[in-house]
């Protein structure tokens, strides 16, 4: 099943603690899918995202940043 989710993230990152825990509970209520992607290692990746982890893609566009917030995620996926 491919996920409409994607949450970018690096290590140690409490913000993205936060944002993952978030995900998967609105995940589960609507019987979505994320994939989570670390950043580290990555300079594209890096360059990219690097200042503003975590990020949230819906359905391949960038969603939210630092935080996430629960009720537009579910009106995204809605």
């Amino acid at each position: 099943m491919t996920a409409r989710v994607t949450l970018y993230t690096r290590p140690g990152c409490h913000l993205c603690d936060d944002a993952r825990v978030l995900i998967e509970r609105v995940c589960a209520e609507l019987g979505e899918h994320y994939d989570e992607i670390s950043i580290a290692g990555d300079p594209e990746l890096e360059r990219r995202f690097g200042h503003e982890v975590p990020v949230t893609l819906v359905d391949g566009q960038q969603h939210d940043y630092w935080r996430v917030d629960p009720a537009r995620l579910r009106a995204a996926l809605s």
